[in-house]
């Protein structure tokens, strides 16, 4: 009986050659495909067909779209990347880390409410600067011949009761809110986060001295302490204002620097720092401030809104800004014995008041919710 005779190549031999078999098979077939689809594209389910080894055949769409996924400078990486950067330990292309700043901007962009509260308070500082822009006429020239008039052609507010312009007054008094308003806060920013932090990052006798002189301060109300200091000041400048604003408000935001630059110093990177031998100095200015001056920020622009109707209150009053200073705060002393008989000498200074503290709370409270992490 003759014996069965033996490929050369051993038992593999046979299964390459029915690979082969598939594969011309799976080729002949996508080549009827294209002749039937008169070789316009791919088939219907829009990718190709190719050829396994196992004898089978894949569609290729799949590969194409995690292709189309990885994009050309490699896999998406993270939340809160940027695409192209090396990933961690160099293990290929995943993305950038974007910080707190940039992340806050990209937020901000988006929110209605700081746009809106932008461009208003963008409008203010324009006519704070120039407002003969929008306002031809001279705030302090006032004709009695038209005290307490109605709105007319070319005076739309109408006149105060010495006869002056509303809209010319209520537009030039923009310029002594917004700069009361950012004096203020810049001054009170300053004094208040150079005090706190020095205090929260040394320590010891000084953080103790500020914590005793800061609960003096909070002890004196703000409005009573401003009748009894500017009663005595007859300039009719801005700046005795704004130094009392700045003297008795400052506290505030110490406190906030002091616990802001009390949980940075904890952090690992900052113990880090300093058993690598870094200063004082390179600490603070390098590791912490960067990092905790965001509170800060926040509370400067919500505290301006706040200078700004301190300001309009003390002039009010009678102890703030002096005529012949323009202040939204002395037209509203002004008219309010008008009040029932010429309503519109009130309620435009009123009114552009309110619309600008309501803007710098808007601005202030979108850019908290911007750089507050535990809203993220």
């Amino acid at each position: 009986m003759p014996e069965p005779r033996v490929s050369p190549a051993g038992d593999g031999a046979a299964p390459r050659a029915g690979e082969r078999a598939a594969f011309e098979a799976g080729a002949g077939a996508a080549a009827r495909s294209d002749r039937a689809g008169g070789g316009a594209g791919p088939p219907a389910g829009g990718g190709a067909v190719a050829a396994t080894g196992a004898g089978g055949a894949m569609d290729l769409a799949t590969s194409e779209g995690a292709a189309r996924e990885r994009g050309p400078e490699g896999p998406p990486g993270p939340r809160g990347t940027a695409p192209g950067d090396a990933g961690p330990g160099g293990g290929g292309p995943v993305g950038r880390p974007r910080g707190l700043w940039a992340d806050a901007w990209r937020d901000l962009r988006r929110d209605p409410v700081f746009v809106v509260s932008a461009l208003v308070i963008a409008f203010l500082v324009v006519i704070a600067v120039r407002p003969s822009l929008i306002a031809g006429g001279n705030p302090l020239s006032c004709d009695l011949g038209r005290a307490q008039e109605g709105a007319r052609p070319g005076h739309p507010f109408g006149f105060t009761a010495q006869g002056c312009d509303v809209y010319t007054r209520t537009v030039y008094g923009a310029r002594t809110s917004v700069v009361v308003g950012v004096l203020a806060s810049l001054g009170v920013a300053l004094i208040g986060s150079v005090l706190g932090g020095l205090a929260g990052f040394f320590g010891g006798f000084w953080d103790a001295a500020l914590s005793r002189v800061t609960d003096i301060f909070f002890g004196i109300p703000v409005v009573l302490g401003g009748l009894v200091l500017l009663s005595v000041v007859t300039s009719s400048t801005v700046w005795p204002v704004i130094g009392f604003m700045v003297l008795l408000t400052w506290p505030q935001l110490s406190r906030i620097a002091r616990g802001s630059v009390l949980s940075v110093k904890q952090n690992d990177f900052v113990q880090a720092a300093r058993a690598l031998g870094a200063s004082s100095a390179r600490l603070l200015l390098r590791h912490i401030l960067p990092n905790a001056v965001a509170p800060v920020i926040v509370v400067a622009t919500i505290a301006l809104s706040t200078f700004i109707a301190l300001e309009a209150t003390l002039s009010y009053l009678g102890v703030g800004l002096k005529p012949p200073a323009v202040s939204w705060g002395i037209d509203i002393s002004n008219a309010s014995p008008y009040i029932r008989n010429s309503p519109h000498m009130l309620l435009w200074p009123a009114g552009a008041l309110a619309v600008t503290v309501l803007a710098f709370i808007m601005l202030g409270d979108a850019v908290r919710d911007a750089l507050d992490p535990k809203l993220r």
